[in-house]
């Protein structure tokens, strides 16, 4: 089985022109700007947790650590993560009351 680290390179290997352009899109919105580093490795940390993406969740947390971030710090940014996506579901709801009053 390949670790991710060999899949990584291949699948670069298979689109080089689109892995660049990702990596340089990616160093520029992760750089400082209005936002500093620490900022927004919290940001990223919180929606990966929303969007369940463990790669990022284990790339963006130690990256947090690393600009300054502290652990209950990021606990807290993914408490948030957690209420908005709980928000997310409950406000569709609003969906589903449609759809069982159009019965009605």
């Amino acid at each position: 089985m390949k670790t991710e680290k060999e899949l990584a390179k291949r699948k670069a290997g298979l689109a080089p022109e689109q892995i660049d352009a990702w990596r340089k899109f990616s160093r520029s919105v992760f750089k400082a700007g209005v936002l500093d580093e620490k900022t927004k490795q919290l940001i990223a940390v919180a929606v990966a947790h929303v969007t369940q993406c463990p790669w990022c969740i284990k790339a963006h947390t130690p990256l947090a650590l690393r600009k300054g971030a502290s652990k209950e710090e990021i606990m807290e940014a993914i408490w948030v993560a957690a209420e908005m996506r709980a928000g997310a579901a409950y406000s569709h709801a609003s969906i589903a009351m449609e759809a069982m009053e159009k019965d009605d």
